[in-house]
C-alpha cells in the first residue's frame, strides 16, 4: 500500500460572541488533538473589536491563550489570506472566530487503501452536527 502523507482535510471556523474563545472551547480542542482522531495543521484567532478593527493571531503568538501552542503543528499557513479576510468581515465588532484547518487523520490508512485499489471518491458531504442532532430529536418525538 502507498504511503498516503494526509487524510482528508477541513477548514472549520468557529464565531464566538465574545473576544475570547471560551475555556469549555480551549479545553475541548485540546482534549480532541490529544485523541488522535484530527492532526492540527494550522490554527488562528481573529477578533474584531468595538471599533472594527480586526486583530489576527497565529498560533504561534497565542502564549496562553490556548494551552495547545506547545503541539507540533503538521503543517502552518494553510488558512490563506482570502479565508482569513472572508471570516474577519463576518464578524460583528466585539466577536472573534477561531480558524482551524484539521487533517482527519483516523482517514489517512483508508485513503490510502482507496487509493492503491484504483477507487474514487464520488459524494461527499459533512452533514453539520445541529442538523443532525435536530433530524434525531424529530425521529425520537414522532416514534414516541
Amino acid at each position: 500500500m502507498a504511503t498516503t502523507q494526509f487524510g482528508p482535510v477541513e477548514f472549520v471556523a468557529i464565531a464566538f460572541p465574545s473576544e475570547r474563545v471560551p475555556d469549555a472551547v480551549k479545553i475541548a480542542i485540546a482534549d480532541l488533538l490529544g485523541s488522535d482522531v484530527v492532526r492540527l495543521l494550522d490554527l488562528t484567532v481573529i477578533r474584531k473589536g468595538d471599533g472594527g478593527e480586526i486583530d489576527v493571531i497565529e498560533v504561534e503568538d497565542l502564549g496562553d491563550e490556548l494551552d495547545i501552542t506547545e503541539t507540533q503543528l503538521g503543517s502552518s499557513g494553510l488558512a490563506g489570506q482570502e479565508d482569513i479576510d472572508d471570516v474577519a468581515s463576518n464578524l460583528e465588532p466585539g466577536t472573534s472566530a477561531l480558524v482551524l484547518i484539521v487533517e482527519h487523520s483516523w482517514a489517512r490508512q483508508f485513503v490510502g487503501a482507496v487509493h492503491d485499489a484504483g477507487a474514487a471518491v464520488i459524494a461527499q458531504e459533512r452533514i453539520p452536527a445541529d442538523v443532525v442532532n435536530e433530524i434525531v430529536e424529530l425521529a425520537e418525538i414522532e416514534v414516541g
